[in-house]
């Protein structure tokens, strides 16, 4: 934290200045798809821009963004896109792009490249220029809940290519790519969305593993880094999002971009610090640009003004700060120029060249793998056996599945919230209602969760032919032919159900 004598007094200027400073740092997402009256305002005075989500996307994004602009024309436009299994702007239907996981398993750093120019020109023409990825996490865990198939892989030099290439297809594409989550979510077992996870690995092995692909974006000229709600104990107790000692690293490593913060409206930062002070302590710790938050994430819980709410409590917290000296001026405005180099750059970019046109089918084809003995049949009945959907990938989309189906019926049931003779009830109905056709058990945790490879065990013990199509990561032997889709996405459930009812390659 800065001295009190770094600070603004009364007397350094009044509310409206103080409230600028504030903007220049801040990104929240909102509701609807037309510009609210509060978003309009701060926008004219100031605010950096805005995070679309799922609730943003419509026939008319583009006219939103010419909104946005017409009310700040320096206002970033940030959208959470990663393609695969994380989607806004296919949020309905699902991604016709390929995930990370995918593209890791083809390990074609030239599919990656033209997979993240393709991302940019879809950004692009909605008016958006802000790409809120690739991750850059290496997922060492299996069992990580929030992660998994949205990282390229579990090495790190796997991760680093793909992650370079990402990043130079889409930045090529004149828009920005943001890696995430600094210094690596990939060593966890624990949703940030909901707790503060801590990453008891050794310094070193992060040094070696995690940060690796972060260097790699860094030297790719990345414009933007995104960091992370986790505690790392050796580097201090804050969230790296707060810890001044880890964003230093970013600095150190000779990144000068934008550093911004993940969502502040996470369980990790709302319920400790809160997303006022957590937006002090990030400024203060070296953050330039601060995620509020998707409005729509508390749920039922919602307020109808959650979006306004939410910006006002980050907005006022900065002012506070400043006038009482706990945040120093030089810090925000500091943060705020990095953001307007940004928006400038942006603004300012040619219009790339028409790209060749991009075969997102075939590089899928490329990257799914079939284990077992699978033979084309006639269409499968599709049981589904995901767990539920979570706040940053919505595994249990009925797109995938319908997709599967190609539209018939199709059952679902999450085998963890089953006990033992529930579970065999729905395994019962499930076949009366397949009527002896090959069962399609649509899986996304055989590799970590007992219930699904017991249901997998169950479904093979009592129908004639079962295949899983697994749209996790991949798993040892499961005891059934598997197709290892690797996202929940439309085109992956697609091309699962063309190996499926198709010739077999």
């Amino acid at each position: 934290m800065a001295e009190a004598n770094d600070g603004v007094s009364e007397g350094d200027g009044g509310t409206a200045e103080l409230e600028r400073l504030a903007n220049a740092v801040l990104w929240p997402g909102f509701y609807g798809r037309t510009v609210p009256a509060w978003l309009d305002t701060a926008l004219h005075q100031g605010l950096a821009g805005v995070v679309y989500f799922a609730q943003n996307i419509g026939p008319d994004l583009a006219a939103l963004s010419a909104g946005i602009r017409a009310a700040n024309p320096q206002a970033l436009i940030g959208i959470d896109e990663e393609g695969g299994s994380v989607t806004r702007l296919e949020a309905a239907t699902g991604s016709t792009l390929p995930g990370a996981a995918q593209l890791g398993a083809l390990d074609d750093v030239t599919a990656t490249e033209a997979t993240g120019a393709e991302l940019a020109r879809r950004v692009r023409a909605v008016g958006a220029d802000v790409v809120l990825g690739p991750v850059a996490d290496v997922n060492t865990d299996p069992r990580n809940p929030v992660i998994g198939v949205r990282a390229f892989g579990a090495d790190a030099d796997l991760v680093s290519r793909h992650v370079v290439a990402a990043v130079e297809g889409v930045q090529a594409g004149g828009v920005a790519a943001c890696v995430k989550h600094f210094p690596g979510h990939g060593d966890t077992h624990v949703d940030s969305h909901h707790d503060l996870p801590r990453i008891a690995v050794d310094p070193a092995e992060i040094e070696r593993v995690h940060l690796a692909p972060f260097r790699a974006a860094i030297a790719a000229g990345v414009d933007a880094v995104m960091t992370a709600h986790i505690v790392v104990p050796a580097w201090g107790e804050e969230p790296a999002t707060l810890n001044p000692r880890v964003l230093g690293m970013l600095r150190e490593a000779g990144f000068d971009g934008v550093i911004i913060t993940d969502a502040l409206d996470m369980a990790a930062i709302r319920e400790s610090v809160g997303i006022g002070g957590g937006g002090v302590l990030a400024l203060a710790a070296g953050a330039d640009l601060l995620c509020i938050g998707n409005p729509t994430n508390p749920g039922a819980a919602a307020l109808p003004d959650q979006d306004e709410h939410d910006y006002r409590t980050a907005r006022d917290a900065i002012v506070a700060a400043l006038r009482d000296g706990s945040l120093s001026r030089e810090r925000v405005l500091e943060a705020g120029a990095r953001v307007a180099r940004l928006a400038t750059k942006l603004a300012e970019a040619a219009t790339p060249a028409e790209a060749e046109a991009y075969d997102a089918a075939g590089i899928l084809r490329r990257a799914l793998r079939v284990r077992g003995d699978l033979k084309a049949a006639d269409s499968p009945f599709v049981v589904d056996a995901r767990r539920s959907s979570t706040l940053a990938v919505d595994s249990a989309a009925g797109y995938v599945s319908e997709a599967l189906a190609a539209g018939a019926a199709t059952v679902r049931f999450d085998a963890a919230q089953l006990d033992e003779t529930q579970r065999d009830a729905a395994v019962d109905a499930a076949l009366a209602q397949a009527e002896g056709r090959r069962i399609a058990l649509l899986v996304d945790r055989i590799d970590t969760d007992p219930a699904q490879r017991a249901l997998v065990a169950v479904f093979a013990a009592r129908a004639a032919e079962v295949v899983a199509v697994n749209v996790g990561l991949p798993a040892e032997d499961a005891g059934v032919p598997v197709i290892e889709v690797g996202s929940a996405s439309r085109i992956g459930a697609e091309l699962a159900r063309e190996r499926l009812v198709g010739s077999v390659r």
